[in-house]
């Protein structure tokens, strides 16, 4: 363990290597007063971007990330990710990925409006999605073979951790990760293999450092792309391969074991998202998103599909008070809808936004 004095000395050296910010990136637009906000990435090629909303979808600013975006490879999914925009709003930071330049940025949230802090080197090619928890950040990367590479915060800066970084054996483009996620607990990290159809789940020590090899889920032709976590401990899986919500069962040695798996009714089920015992998942193809609720034992309990006004549904993030869903858009142009959430669970329109310059957005997060 280390000591405090110690962890500052190393915070210190290691800062001074990261690359960061030169200052506050600039923000354009009109301020408007709201309690929460919304920000959606724009990923742009010339420029990655960060568009922030107040919480009826009023644009507030626009701030360059000091990145780069990448260009679609599908029509609506450019970084074929869920978390690429991640809020840690326990300690008030927004973390972006630069897929097109291999580097996350890290901003500090003032209400709707951004301050840019740091920019720093994914450890990997292509980062695609972000996870936290408390003081440790893990990043995803999607090219070269897929790699997950742990980050400790201290204060509002990121220092890369050594012995972190772990390859993830993708044998093509094509199996490529979707996306990293803590358990609530700290006490695992999992990558979703959409391609190669699996679940990789590192056990995390108590120094934020992960095992050398994950327990390996293989789960052939269901295509897990995102998952999320309900308040009995289970995980709750979008699987693209089948159009399905699937739960399991996370045992303490990293196991997933299945519990129930119900269609969606719609086409290239892809993200999820849980909120008041609710998870609504986004069907890309169809445009739709699908609401289920689980049970103590793992079942789920389907509530049905709410048709979105905007095409290609894409990644989506509900505010802290769980009253509102905002769903990606990812069909041209790219757009943010919000939806009423009821205390049943179902979803009814409540406004919607374009983003400006999105034809390649994918990312959003609010609070």
């Amino acid at each position: 363990m280390r000591t405090t004095t110690r962890a500052a000395a190393i915070a210190g050296v290691a800062l001074a290597a990261t690359t960061a910010a030169a200052g506050p990136a600039a923000a354009s637009g009109t301020h408007h007063t709201a309690d929460g906000a919304v920000f959606v990435q724009t990923n742009g090629t010339g420029g990655n971007k960060i568009v922030s909303y107040d919480r009826n979808l009023h644009q507030v600013g626009t701030y360059a990330t000091g990145g780069l975006g990448t260009p679609a490879t599908t029509a609506v999914d450019p970084l074929a990710s869920q978390g690429g925009l991640t809020l840690d709003r326990a300690h008030g930071l927004l973390y972006a990925v630069n897929a097109g330049s291999n580097t996350i940025t890290v901003f500090g949230v003032h209400g709707a409006r951004l301050t840019r802090l740091q920019v720093i080197g994914s450890g990997g090619s292509f980062p695609v999605g972000v996870a936290v928890h408390d003081h440790l950040v893990y990043v995803l990367n999607a090219h070269d073979g897929g790699s997950i590479q742990g980050f400790r915060r201290y204060g509002d800066r990121l220092v890369a951790l050594p012995g972190t970084h772990r390859k993830l054996a993708l044998k093509a483009t094509t199996d490529s990760p979707g996306q990293v996620a803590f358990s609530p607990d700290g006490r695992h990290v999992l990558v979703t293999i959409k391609g190669a159809s699996r679940i990789d789940v590192f056990a995390v020590t108590a120094s934020g450092g992960i095992s050398g090899k994950p327990v390996r889920y293989e789960a052939p032709g269901k295509t897990p792309f995102a998952l999320d976590f309900d308040r009995f401990g289970h995980v709750v899986v979008a699987e693209a391969g089948t159009n399905a919500a699937a739960t399991f069962d996370l045992r303490r040695d990293g196991r997933l074991v299945p519990l129930a798996e119900v269609g969606t009714g719609g086409t290239a089920t892809c993200w999820v998202t849980g909120v008041n015992g609710t998870f609504y998942l986004s069907n890309a193809a169809t445009g739709t998103i699908s609401a289920f609720r689980t049970k103590a034992d793992g079942s789920l309990q389907n509530l049905g599909t709410t048709h979105t006004v905007g095409g290609g549904t894409i990644d989506t993030a509900t505010s802290a008070d769980g009253r509102t869903l905002y769903a990606e858009t990812g069909a041209t142009p790219d757009g943010v809808e919000a939806f009423r959430i009821g205390h049943d669970g179902k979803l009814t329109p409540a406004g919607s936004a374009s983003i400006p310059g999105g034809v390649n957005s994918e990312g959003i997060a609010a609070y």
